[in-house]
């Protein structure tokens, strides 16, 4: 017990910078209080003892704002960040090295009895306000934003948002930024000074215009390479590839130049 209480704290530290010394995390965070009466109860819930399990829930959700039924089954290092309003529902399962902000719910969509709540794998994090539904599950690293509304299955290393969630961030994605900043490189362009997660609209559309562009790069190189295989003599004055500051100084200077004339060439008495 006195292990998993270590971990837990240890947990904190990781993940929260405000916390500063052990005394503080011990007394000052409810989501860690929650999540230890939660262990009392749940054992109590597994003796059959139902009435006295949700009585110290009862207690344990006056004491922190967060509601976690003690039938629930959470994992290690398992972090309620703030806490207040958290709600986790009875067939609920957590794996290890999660992560809920304040206002999350782990919620059924159905009144049947079996399985009608989420299932959590390991290091899933979950953005305040957002609300996971029904007996789906949320594979491991899966990333739900704040505030979505999340109904169906999140793959592994995905990112959702919105209402309903959809994916933003694809699981396997890793791979497509890569390639993404080498092409961003050749071309003396970063479109990706971001968040590697955070799905920015006007990133993610510039991102597929740079994957164009390589794309007709290359289907051009291998067009004028196969014209000049045919005795042609083309492609040989190609624009630069490399963007440099000075280009965008000139274009800016051409076109200030290309303004003062229009409007010296206006004459305000006509």
């Amino acid at each position: 017990m006195f292990r998993g209480i270590r971990e837990d704290i240890a947990s904190v530290y990781a993940r929260d910078p405000a916390a500063r010394h052990f005394f503080e995390v011990l007394t000052n965070y409810p989501g860690l209080h929650a999540i230890w009466i939660h262990r009392l109860s749940h054992r109590l819930w597994k003796w059959r003892l139902r009435w006295l399990a949700r009585f110290i829930s009862t207690i344990a959700r006056w004491l922190t704002g967060v509601e976690i039924h003690p039938g629930a089954k959470i994992g290690r290092r398992f972090f309620i960040d703030h806490g207040m309003g958290v709600v986790i529902g009875e067939t609920a399962e957590i794996g290890d090295d999660c992560t809920l902000y304040h206002g999350v719910t782990l919620g059924g969509i159905s009144w049947k009895a079996g399985k009608r709540h989420p299932t959590l794998c390991d290091g899933v994090v979950i953005g305040a306000g957002a609300k996971v539904l029904g007996p789906i599950t949320v594979h491991n690293n899966g990333r739900i934003g704040s505030n979505a509304v999340v109904v169906k299955d999140v793959p592994a290393g995905a990112t959702v948002t919105g209402i309903p969630g959809r994916i933003v961030t694809p699981a396997g994605d890793q791979q497509t930024r890569e390639k993404r900043a080498e092409i961003a490189q050749k071309y003396g362009f970063d479109a990706y000074a971001i968040a590697a997660d955070n799905p920015d609209p006007v990133a993610t559309a510039i991102g597929r215009m740079l994957d164009h562009v390589h794309v007709m790069d290359e289907r051009l190189h291998e067009l004028c390479t196969a014209v000049n295989r045919m005795g042609g003599d083309v492609c040989s004055e190609l624009p630069p590839i490399e963007l440099e500051d000075e280009d965008f100084v000139a274009a800016e200077k051409q076109a200030a130049e290309s303004r003062q004339k229009a409007m010296d060439r206006f004459d305000p008495q006509i």
